[in-house]
């Protein structure tokens, strides 16, 4: 499972939902990964301090900092650009088990306290978003 995790004054999804402050969440799912992937990888971006304390430095979590996540589905993250010019995409999930874990992973995020917007799993999507910083933060089960 990989996610790109990035800090953003607000970010929307069409079709799907947008939020405020708080981070907005690439996620693909590879072949093999399970419930335990899913929620360790949500746990690690609900704790994750990539927002600033009174002091400016990295210190808290979207959590501590009252924000919100919105989470894309995105079996392109698990491409293998390896042999020549042409991504593969043989290691991503098939979708029949990837989006019950993109749900679980969504779940996971609402379990710990973090308020969830989501795209629609497999849609054809656009993705706005302002990049507060600019943060991004590549994540790996």
């Amino acid at each position: 499972m990989r996610a790109v995790v990035q800090r953003v004054a607000r970010a929307r999804v069409m079709p799907g939902g947008e939020i405020g402050r708080g981070v907005c969440v690439l996620l693909g799912v590879a072949r093999g990964d399970g419930e335990e992937e899913a929620a360790r990888l949500a746990g690690k971006i609900a704790r994750l301090r990539i927002f600033a304390a009174e002091d400016g430095r990295f210190d808290r979590s979207v959590l501590e900092a009252g924000g919100a996540a919105l989470v894309v589905s995105q079996f392109t993250l698990i491409a293998d650009t390896a042999k020549g010019n042409r991504p593969s995409f043989g290691e991503a999930a098939p979708p029949e088990q990837a989006e019950p874990l993109y749900g679980r992973f969504c779940a996971e995020l609402r379990t710990l306290g973090v308020p969830v917007e989501t795209g629609v799993f497999g849609a054809k999507m656009e993705v706005e978003l302002v990049n507060d910083g600019p943060v991004t933060i590549v994540l790996d089960s």
